[in-house]
């Protein structure tokens, strides 16, 4: 009846489910210590811009903790990736017979980027 607000529903949702996902999946302590050790390698690199080695330096432990954070994010990725695509499957084909057929994929990202966000802010996921 209403499909707009059941998508954004839907998205919430799904939304809500990778977040909690990747929350119990992963080191959050050790998450938490590579953001803020980026952020301090960011404000020591616009301190020394004039010294290229030491920004080299910098840029090589921020890959370094890039990785690291990809890695861990890879189980949760994994485990959310069948179910999501089996969904936006299941999506495409009930919403093609409404008004959304061909802009349902743009609400669903919309909603889910935004509920994302206030997710991980609420549940304070790193």
């Amino acid at each position: 009846m209403y499909p707009r607000t059941g998508l954004i529903i839907i998205a919430s949702l799904v939304s809500l489910a990778m977040v909690i996902t990747y929350k119990y999946t992963t080191n959050q302590a050790r998450m938490k210590e590579i953001k803020e050790l980026n952020v301090k390698l960011q404000e020591e690199m616009k301190k020394c811009k004039d010294n290229p080695k030491k920004m080299l330096e910098c840029q090589k432990r921020m890959l370094e903790l890039s990785g690291e954070m990809m890695k861990s994010s890879f189980v949760p990725m994994i485990i959310t990736m069948l179910p999501l695509f089996v969904l936006i499957a299941w999506l495409r084909n009930f919403y093609a017979d409404t008004e959304l057929v061909k802009s349902w994929i743009w609400y669903y990202i919309g909603a889910g980027i935004v509920s994302n966000m206030l997710i991980r802010k609420v549940l304070k996921v790193y």
